[in-house]
């Protein structure tokens, strides 16, 4: 479990509450964030272009599903990667249960591993666009590393997603 328990019961629990709202994003923040906030702040948005894109790909839809259902993985993953950002740029990616799960419900749902590899794809791009679209409310003495952080974080999910898609 990354960061300690209850931080991650409450940043999960925003993350869930911002993307069942309308929009969880302010139009002006004056001062400098870090990405976690960021991403945080922002997660209802990066959800929804995450849907978009997965929407039109048509590689994926070719399994009909809810944007709900299909995105109900996000909400966890990207706390957990709020998590990771907020505990420093020296720590390794942990286990993810909630990826290892995805990973099942995956392979349940009638995925292939190309399928779960290209999610996870898109979901670099719509994180990567989230802090393109907030640059000027980034704060950017550690932005690379935070991007290295991202990737790194994004890809241990996706391995740990794998494991339990082999597992089913």
């Amino acid at each position: 479990m990354c960061c300690n328990g209850q931080f991650c019961q409450a940043t999960f629990a925003s993350l869930l509450t911002g993307y069942s709202s309308a929009s969880n994003q302010d139009t002006h923040m004056p001062t400098k964030q870090s990405v976690a906030t960021i991403l945080e702040r922002n997660s209802s948005s990066t959800i929804k272009d995450w849907i978009s894109c997965v929407e039109r790909n048509e590689e994926l839809t070719v399994l009909a599903m809810k944007p709900k259902e299909r995105a109900r993985h996000l909400p966890p993953l990207l706390a957990e990667l709020v998590c990771r950002l907020r505990l420093g740029h020296d720590t390794k990616a942990t286990v993810s249960i909630a990826a290892r799960e995805h990973g099942i419900r995956r392979c349940a749902q009638g995925y292939t591993v190309p399928m779960i590899v290209e999610e996870s794809r898109i979901l670099q791009v719509s994180i990567f666009t989230t802090l393109h679209d907030n640059l000027a409310s980034v704060d950017c003495h550690n932005v690379m590393l935070d991007v290295a952080t991202i990737a790194d974080e994004v890809d241990s999910q996706l391995k740990q997603a794998l494991i339990g898609f082999a597992e089913c």
